[in-house]
């Protein structure tokens, strides 16, 4: 590593020596070609901008090479933002057509319907995490951004929006991961692996709560994840990020099993250009975790390639490549709460490999001014194995395609129509071989009447079938509603249904782990739910945002991990009847224009085993979070804060049994974070520089039942364009 180091810092200096400053101009009009006089064109992140002149045009100066940010904004218009704009040796020009409109609009999002559509228009609740923050706040897996997203709770790597996941163990998950639109879980486990996501990559994550089977089909019975790719830079451009970084000592002497701080590091290569009509985003990334936890350590290595080649302005192809390699420890609970941080000795040593391959291929095609043609196929190759006695080991293949149609039948309805299949072979001593099959037909209208409502209507059919098992079938139909009130009050409700099939690990897993024996369950039937929202997003003033919603979520044969009384060995079946339901309100408002902002968000949730009258497993009944972030004179300081309640149940039959000692330990959450981060263009270098600090109290507390959160650890990191 201190060779990798000394090659990166050496890079920087040559970089910086070389540095030369450009400028970004041009001119805003209106939508009738009127000059705009005193636009305000800020530079995003860095808090400086420019004003336009009685001509309407700016001219913003003393800028280096690397990747901007332009926001526009004036009374009366809709606020313009444009993104990834790369200045390599050359000033740039960007001319800006205004829309006048009362308030601000709102941020574009793909996943909702397929295609784009602004976020104020939705009939569901959505969020949006942007790209920059991923490095802002040193986020190296992404499952560690949506811990921060109203409604989201994670368990470990088990993510619950709006509680539709409790923790599985790595067998199935309720809510839909996609990049780009390509699915992207595991064909043997249906799980979704985060940290195979390269997050320096990604432009923006859009996340959709609620059902989203009659677009999705099954897995998107809780909401979906997107995360859309950055754009292909026109000319060469290579950026570096690094970060350093090292955990506290424990807050306990006793749980100081090392006696030393623990190291974390992260390198990430990526190079952008465009060659005519062919075009590509390359990246290679190297994380290094020697962890807080015993025998719970990684080494992972990341490459991601998207190639984009245009056959004309209106046609396209696509390829994604995503692979991932991973050797680390295999912690799975502590020894007991004196020992938190070590595994029970008969699990010292524990290994596990993983080797994990994506290939995807997208062809758009703009077959006319109505008709929008998207083909996706793509095949995923998933391989563990760990060095367990008996060495446990999966190797599946999942392959899948998509068509998708969009259509413009008139000027206020698009219809979205498609087919999609897949299938899966695996070849496992965990599960058998097994394999399987699954195919999904849907269409949606997306209607806009002549006075202020939008509906969007639509329905989808899934059959699947696992193996030798009786195949299954269900028809997921959705209506939502949008109805802008006044030009600061939008109302929305929507109303669906959605549909999981098990998984292959569900139906068939046979293994003994960690003092744990899981049986197959054969008579495992797929689950459903109905899914209900009411929402109201309110902007009385340019400063102060509120949105609320209402929700309930009924489950029927709802999948949960458990303990079968009659022999003690663990079993996925079908929970018979669960509620889930509560609501959301989130709050942000600025303090000081393009300075200080604050967010608050807050969600309620009672989630119920209708048939035993108990609490559902690691569904927290109160999530609270916040976040105070300054950015003024190249400056941003941040603050953000998580409260979540002790959750009501948790795995009690392996404190039962006596396998995770001490298991019942939990308490309410209180966690908070510090990130700083100054960029230095304004002194001729193309560098941002970020320190994080997280856990700052050193908190102690568990997400999942006998594993001990992150402890207070410190990072430092530096991205760099050129």
């Amino acid at each position: 590593m201190k060779i990798i180091y000394s090659i990166f810092f050496s890079l920087t200096l040559a970089c910086l020596v070389k540095a030369q400053s450009y400028s970004i101009y041009g001119s805003v009009t209106d939508t009738l070609g009127k000059p705009l006089v005193n636009v305000n064109v800020v530079v995003i992140g860095t808090g400086s901008g420019v004003s336009s002149n009685e001509k309407g045009e700016y001219l913003i100066l003393g800028l280096f090479p690397g990747v901007y940010g332009l926001e526009f904004s004036a009374v009366g218009y809709k606020r313009f933002r444009s993104d990834s704009i790369i200045i390599k040796d050359r000033s740039i020009k960007i001319d800006v057509i205004m829309w006048r409109q009362a308030i601000e609009s709102e941020e574009v999002v793909i996943t909702a319907g397929k295609y784009e559509q602004k976020k104020s228009e939705l009939p569901v609740s959505s969020e949006i995490i942007q790209g920059s923050e991923f490095i802002e706040y040193n986020y190296s897996n992404l499952a560690d951004a949506l811990r921060y997203i109203p409604g989201v709770n994670m368990t470990e790597d088990q993510i619950s929006i709006r509680g539709s996941s409790g923790y599985s163990r790595g067998a199935g998950s309720r809510a839909l991961l996609a990049i780009d639109g390509l699915t992207f879980y595991t064909g043997d486990t249906g799980e979704t692996v985060w940290e195979m996501i390269p997050v320096t990559e990604l432009r923006r994550v859009e996340i959709i709560k609620g059902a989203a089977s009659s677009l999705y089909g099954s897995s998107a019975i809780g909401g979906v994840i997107n995360g859309i790719t950055r754009q292909i830079s026109e000319k060469p451009l290579t950026m570096l990020n690094a970060f350093y970084g090292f955990y506290d000592k424990p807050y306990y002497k006793e749980w100081d099993w090392s006696g030393e701080h623990r190291p974390f590091n992260g390198l990430t290569l990526s190079h952008s250009n465009t060659f005519g009509k062919f075009g590509f985003n390359l990246s290679f990334t190297r994380l290094e975790d020697l962890s807080y936890r015993r025998d719970d350590f990684y080494k992972k290595y990341t490459g991601f390639l998207k190639a984009v080649y245009n056959f004309s302005s209106t046609s396209s192809i696509t390829l994604l490549a995503d692979t991932f390699n991973k050797r680390a420890g295999n912690f799975l609970y502590w020894k007991d709460s004196r020992n938190a941080l070590v595994p029970p000795d008969v699990d010292n040593n524990g290994r596990i490999e993983t080797n994990r391959y994506l290939f995807g291929i997208i062809y758009k095609n703009v077959l006319s001014e109505n008709y929008f043609l998207n083909i996706k196929t793509s095949y995923y190759r998933n391989n563990f194995k760990d060095n367990g006695t008996p060495s446990n080991e999966s190797t599946s293949h999942l392959y899948r395609g998509e068509v998708q149609l969009n259509t413009g039948i008139t000027d206020q309805i698009v219809l979205t129509t498609g087919v999609e299949g897949n299938t899966v072979f695996v070849k496992s001593n965990l599960f058998g071989n097994p394999n399987s099959f699954g195919v999904g037909v849907y269409t949606v209208a997306d209607i806009n009447f002549d006075f202020p409502l939008i509906a969007s209507v639509g329905i989808r059919y899934d059959y699947s079938k696992l193996d030798f098992l009786n195949g299954s079938g269900a028809v997921s139909p959705k209506m939502g509603l949008n109805y802008k009130l006044y030009d600061n009050l939008i109302l929305r409700s929507s109303l669906g249904t959605g549909f999981r099939a098990p998984t292959l690990a569900e139906a068939f897993t046979s293994t003994s782990s960690g003092g744990i024996t899981v049986k197959p369950n054969p008579n495992i039937k797929s689950e459903s739910n109905t899914t209900f929202e009411l929402g109201i997003n309110y902007v009385p003033f340019n400063f102060f945002k509120l949105d609320f919603a209402a929700f309930r979520n009924e489950y029927y044969n709802m999948i949960e991990p458990g303990i079968d009384p009659s022999d003690g060995l663990a079993v996925f079946s079908n929970v018979l009847r669960a509620r889930i339901e509560g609501f959301e309100s989130n709050v942000s408002t600025t303090f000081i224009p393009r300075m200080l902002d604050l967010e608050l968000n807050y969600t309620y949730m009672w989630a119920r085993d209708i048939e035993k009258n108990i609490a559902l497993k690691y569904r927290p009944r109160h999530i609270f979070y916040s976040s105070l972030n300054f950015n003024r004179w190249n400056l941003h300081f941040g603050i953000e804060f998580r409260f979540w309640s002790k959750v009501e149940k948790i795995d009690n039959e392996l404190v039962d049994l006596g396998i995770v000692v001490d298991g019942e330990k939990r308490v309410p959450v209180y966690v908070t974070d510090l990130n700083f981060g100054y960029n230095l263009f304004s002194i001729g270098l193309p560098v941002n520089v970020y320190l994080n600090v997280k856990n700052l109290f050193n908190y102690n507390y568990v997400e999942l039942i006998g594993n001990l959160r992150e402890i207070r650890n410190f990072t430092l990191g530096l991205n760099l364009a050129i």
